[in-house]
């Protein structure tokens, strides 16, 4: 089973946004895929996605309910196949925690869209949930047919 981990620094905006959109769309196309998502940061570890995520989600028929911010382990980083940091500073992090010979697991999510540059800005930041939106679906498909094509 292929294993999917979104992440950004406190795991309450975009990182759930993309689990929950991924995971829709994984069940659309019947994918067994399993997608979770986390923090580089414990900051926010334990609270709910941020209330513009939340209505963002549920706007899209996507429950959060079950959503919980944590930090990412090491463990996460041998179980899933795919760690995927929402910019180039989650990326940072996650390449100095990651355990060696995992660096290959490691990407930005916005580095399979032409033209949108490294980094899906921070909402928490800009106040922009939509912006965070726009750019988590411009990528969906795209990461969808990589990993898919890896897999083969």
């Amino acid at each position: 089973m292929t294993k999917v981990l979104f992440v950004c620094l406190g795991n309450i905006c975009r990182s759930p946004m993309a689990e929950g959109l991924f995971k829709q769309a994984i069940a659309e196309r019947q994918l067994p895929w399993q997608i979770d998502s986390a923090a580089t940061s414990s900051w926010e570890a334990g609270n709910p996605p941020h209330q513009g995520t939340r209505q963002l989600l549920a706007d899209a028929g996507i429950s959060w309910q079950n959503m919980v911010s944590r930090k990412i382990t090491s463990e996460d980083f041998e179980t899933y196949d795919w760690i995927i940091g929402m910019d180039r500073n989650n990326y940072e992090d996650l390449s100095a925690m990651a355990p060696a010979g995992m660096q290959h697991k490691l990407y930005t999510y916005l580095s399979v869209v032409p033209g949108e540059g490294e980094d899906i800005p921070d909402p928490y930041y800009t106040g922009d949930f939509n912006q965070t939106y726009r750019l988590i679906q411009a990528g969906l498909p795209l990461w969808i047919e990589k990993i898919k094509n890896a897999a083969q």
